[in-house]
């Protein structure tokens, strides 16, 4: 008896070590993957493909991966807690900061960040709510505790450019942040 206890013990220990291999090996295929979708177009190339239909993927074109997330709660105007689904029957739970923007903080510095970070925050909200909620191009944050992805929903193609156009965030590179005060 002890020996079968041991051994489904190291079974199931095995299957998520592999999951997890599995979500890391997806997170480096992620954040290596610029789909043609992401890359920044030209003019002629918007001009050219106004009115056609995405094209399909050319040979050697990276394939988008896009995991399902279930959205727990909002942090704050870029980021959020989600149970994603890395694996069937398989998910992590991990905060998700939205790739590229920058929203105000909720421990403001001024009256006036803190007003548009709760604005952020609901605006976060709001789009997250619409369900089919969905993270790719998934990578390592660089404070750690987190993943950066690229974020849609069922209604919103791409949630950051949302906020963005909305005026709840602005373009985030990844270098030092501005003041909202």
């Amino acid at each position: 008896m002890q020996f079968s206890s041991t051994v489904s013990a190291h079974g199931r220990y095995g299957v998520l070590a592999a999951a997890g291999a599995i979500f890391a090996l997806g997170l480096m295929v992620g954040a290596l993957a610029t789909p043609s979708s992401y890359r920044p177009k030209t003019q002629a190339s918007d001009d050219a493909h106004a009115a056609a239909a995405p094209p399909a993927p050319a040979a050697g074109d990276a394939v988008l991966l896009a995991y399902p997330a279930e959205v727990i709660r909002v942090i704050d105007g870029d980021t959020f807690e989600a149970r994603v689904r890395v694996w069937p029957g398989l998910a992590v739970e991990t905060k998700v900061r939205l790739r590229d923007i920058d929203a105000p903080e909720l421990h403001a510095r001024c009256a006036d960040e803190l007003e548009k970070a709760q604005a952020a925050r609901a605006a976060l909200e709001r789009m997250l709510a619409a369900g089919g909620v969905t993270i790719a191009r998934v990578g390592l944050d660089k404070y750690g505790g987190r993943v950066d992805a690229a974020v849609a929903t069922r209604d919103i193609a791409d949630v950051s450019a949302a906020l963005l156009n909305g005026g709840w965030a602005r373009r985030y590179d990844g270098g030092r942040r501005g003041s909202w005060c």
